[in-house]
């Protein structure tokens, strides 16, 4: 069996693409497709790749210090505001995600229940008063007055058995979550009750460090860096999915849920599809897609990267990876093979039928995300048809075939001159910066 792992680009320029193909077949607007990138190349001369970035973002990297500081301010601020203790101001704002103008409106207008919904204070309405006994509700045993502990529920337990119950939650890695012990009691201990609980500094180290990360990921303006031991800290004003890179690290992420940057799909999409992914059954069956039979002389090719252009390394047949058809005249075909086109008989075939077709769909997006658009096929995936996924998958083949030509000329930078070079590099930026401007709305 042979393996060609070497793959070629397309030479093929901007005006080979003929998109009049489609009037035929489909009943729209000449206008609306077709002259959607006229002049981009001289908007790209005159302004430049630079000129616009639908992906800016406005974004400071905070050291440990830096961002404790912020906290510690809001803190302090809201504690004088509220009349309670700094550890209390601290999980309330930690239960309204630190936005402290809607906690001061709460505050203005029911200062009571902020406190309760806060988790800090009970409900009066359902708490009823513990009669005072000097036995713990835990252990059952008769224990000194000075030896019962509890929170504002009144709910007593001895020493003995917070020690216990904090150490426990501390070693599995719980900050702010630590809670009374009562059944059905939510109510959350402040940091400056559990803190006299720990037996040792080590484990108060920990809380510190767990307490940190629970204010930091509660902050809306704030991120944890996912890089392997950072410490370092994103702040944003406004909360949006948008790529931000550490400066102690250079980790790359999406602010919102801190995976890797996913544009233009969405948090909850790429969720879905990382899940899918996962599937073992789904998993197997995309192993098998990395390789595929040569249509001229059958010899198996694995394709490990590259552009969509293969030449089999026996019989030396040029053609599209994606499609099988002929690269000789494949020229025109890049937004027909980037598009997966639905067998319009499926709702009539059996349920086997159905999910075949649904797993040759999968398996036709899924082997597209090896590729720099690799993102943009998740968001094609689950798009529903209309016009708005005819334009996207438009956008989509044009951005993939100006990438086609940029690394064909890349791999063959001493038969381009410098400035043919950086023109495709800006042609190709501008694609990506036009298919985000109008999908990636996140």
């Amino acid at each position: 069996m042979s393996v060609d792992m070497n793959s070629q680009g397309s030479d093929s320029n901007e005006e080979d693409y003929d998109p009049n193909c489609e009037e035929e077949e489909e009943d729209e607007d000449p206008g609306d497709i077709e002259d959607y990138y006229d002049g981009v190349a001289n908007d790209v001369e005159q302004q430049g790749a630079d000129a616009f970035d639908p992906e800016e973002y406005q974004f400071t990297c905070l050291t440990y210090k830096e961002s404790e500081s912020t906290l510690n301010e809001h803190m302090a601020s809201l504690a004088a505001t509220l009349k309670v203790s700094h550890a209390v101001a601290k999980l309330v704002l930690v239960s309204f995600h630190w936005q402290i103008s809607e906690i001061l409106e709460r505050h203005k207008s029911n200062a009571a229940q902020l406190l309760v919904e806060a988790r800090v204070q009970p409900n009066s309405s359902k708490h009823a008063m513990v009669h005072s006994s000097h036995h713990c509700a835990v252990c059952m045993q008769f224990v000194r007055k000075e030896n019962l502990l509890s929170l504002a529920c009144q709910h007593q337990f001895c020493r003995s058995c917070w020690e216990q119950h904090c150490t426990v939650l501390v070693k599995d890695g719980v900050g702010v979550g630590v809670s009374c012990m009562a059944q059905d009691c939510l109510l959350r201990t402040p940091e400056d009750f559990v803190f006299p609980l720990l037996p040792s500094e080590e484990l108060k180290d920990k809380y510190r460090r767990y307490l940190f990360r629970d204010y930091v990921e509660s902050h809306y303006q704030l991120q944890l860096c996912p890089g392997a031991d950072c410490p370092m800290v994103i702040q944003v004003q406004e909360p949006k999915a948008r790529r931000v890179q550490c400066n102690r690290c250079n980790e790359v992420f999406c602010f919102k849920c801190r995976q890797m940057y996913h544009a233009p799909t969405d948090c909850a999409t790429i969720r879905k599809w990382l899940t899918k992914c996962a599937d073992d059954s789904e998993t197997a069956n995309y192993i098998s897609a990395h390789t595929k039979d040569c249509p001229k002389c059958n010899i198996c090719i694995e394709k490990n990267g590259g552009c969509n252009h293969m030449q089999c390394s026996k019989c030396k047949h040029d053609f599209c990876w994606m499609c099988l058809g002929d690269w000789k005249t494949h020229g025109s075909e890049y937004y027909e093979c980037s598009r997966y086109k639905e067998n319009p008989d499926i709702v009539n075939q059996s349920q086997q039928a159905q999910a075949r077709e649904a797993l040759k769909k999968y398996l036709f997006y899924f082997e597209r995300c090896r590729y720099t658009l690799q993102y943009t096929y998740p968001y094609a995936y689950y798009m529903e048809s209309g016009p708005r996924k005819k334009l996207f998958e438009y956008q989509q083949a044009q951005l993939e075939a100006e990438i086609e030509n940029l690394s064909w000329k890349v791999e063959r930078a001493d038969s381009y001159d410098r400035g043919d070079l950086e023109n495709q590099m800006h042609i190709a930026e501008q694609r990506r910066r036009t298919l985000l401007k109008d999908f990636h709305d996140t």
